[in-house]
């Protein structure tokens, strides 16, 4: 069979859906030599993208995300290539693709959180408009969670048996470091002296980091935290105010890093000398970085919302209330204080992370293509 990928977010750095398409397409090439692959990439990832194997082609769309060559010029590609079934990675679809599809629905999270940049009406409409025509037309709907399909079934009225919840998985360049000079060099480079608790990721609206902000706070002027909470992403300009801002409001300068995007070979290192992991993130649709820390050894403090729980487990992370900075506040400090609780957090997450496998996922994505193909 001829089957399409949209890799048009392919990306080998360790982020959100990126991520997904790179290790679907890198470990589904792995055990499916039969079928015919045809993968869609903007560049600059169709230049930089080698071909590995005999049944695997590569198409330049150049058709961004969101804008009208995604209808016409990408809908015309896709035409083109006669498909027997076409992999959305992402709800944005074309409006007028009529064959047989399949689409991963990471989160609803523009749904609940829309945030600052799709702010006008007529992008909104176009949103709810494209992910309701991806949802309706697939023959097969991949969720990353049970909580994303749970969120579709009651915001779309999306059938059950459509829906097939497929977990992601963790790479395995995130490890235990036994030799410490690669954490030395990131400690040294970001000048963390100091224990440190650690964040990773966007700076969205529910990434929810003004509670972080305030919680850290808490922790320095009535716990007696003597560390620095680093913060890692781009620095977002939409969002700036609110993480930059909340910093300088509360006098916490001299004590929140933020690294800005750190390169990939500084994440595990990174995540190895943190003192614990924390994620207040009010919405995910899974929620990669607290299993990157627990295989790293780090424990993980975390917010009880949406499918976090789901994905960390309740016995392998310390769990609060995202909208109340004291309890984000008071559970850091339980885990600071407590060495038990810690190598406790620590033995449980990497037990948990062994649960979670890139082939398994690509094993999985596999027998949805064949029973799409087959219905």
């Amino acid at each position: 069979m001829k089957i399409g990928i949209d890799c048009r977010m392919y990306s080998s750095d360790f982020t959100g859906i990126g991520r997904y398409v790179y290790e679907l397409t890198d470990n589904l090439f792995k055990i499916d030599q039969k079928n015919e692959y045809i993968l869609f990439f903007n560049e600059p990832e169709f230049s930089k993208y080698e071909l590995r194997h005999p049944n695997v082609k590569k198409v330049l769309a150049n058709a961004p995300h969101y804008s009208l060559k995604e209808q016409t010029k990408f809908l015309q590609i896709l035409n083109h290539e006669k498909l027997d079934l076409m992999h959305f990675t992402h709800f944005n679809a074309p409006l007028f693709y009529r064959r047989p599809s399949v689409v991963t629905i990471h989160d609803l999270t523009l749904h609940f959180y829309p945030g600052k940049k799709i702010t006008s009406p007529l992008h909104r409409a176009g949103y709810y408009r494209v992910i309701k025509s991806a949802v309706k037309k697939a023959k097969k709907i991949i969720t990353v969670s049970q909580n994303t399909k749970k969120d579709l079934q009651v915001l779309m009225k999306t059938p059950s048996q459509k829906i097939h919840v497929i977990y992601e998985g963790v790479n395995e360049k995130f490890k235990p470091l036994t030799d410490k000079s690669a954490v030395d060099e990131v400690t040294k480079k970001y000048k963390l002296d100091k224990p440190y608790l650690l964040y990773t990721g966007v700076w969205r609206s529910h990434k929810n980091l003004p509670n972080l902000l305030k919680a850290f706070h808490i922790l320095k002027n009535d716990m007696d935290f003597d560390g620095y909470l680093v913060i890692t992403g781009r620095k977002d300009p939409v969002y700036e105010a609110d993480v930059i801002g909340q910093t300088a409001t509360l006098q916490l300068e001299d004590d929140v890093i933020f690294t800005g995007l750190v390169k990939e070979r500084e994440l595990t290192p990174l995540y190895n000398g943190a003192l614990m992991y924390v994620f207040p993130s009010l919405y995910e649709g899974f929620g990669l970085p607290p299993l990157e820390a627990m295989q790293c050894g780090v424990p993980v403090v975390a917010a009880n919302a949406s499918c976090v729980p789901e994905v960390c487990g309740t016995d392998n992370a310390v769990f609060f209330d995202p909208l109340n900075p004291q309890d984000m506040a008071e559970k850091i400090f339980d885990v600071i204080s407590q060495k038990s609780l810690r190598e406790k957090l620590i033995e449980n997450g990497l037990k948990r992370v062994k649960q979670f496998s890139w082939k398994k996922m690509a094993e999985q994505t596999l027998e949805v293509y064949n029973e799409a193909l087959h219905q």
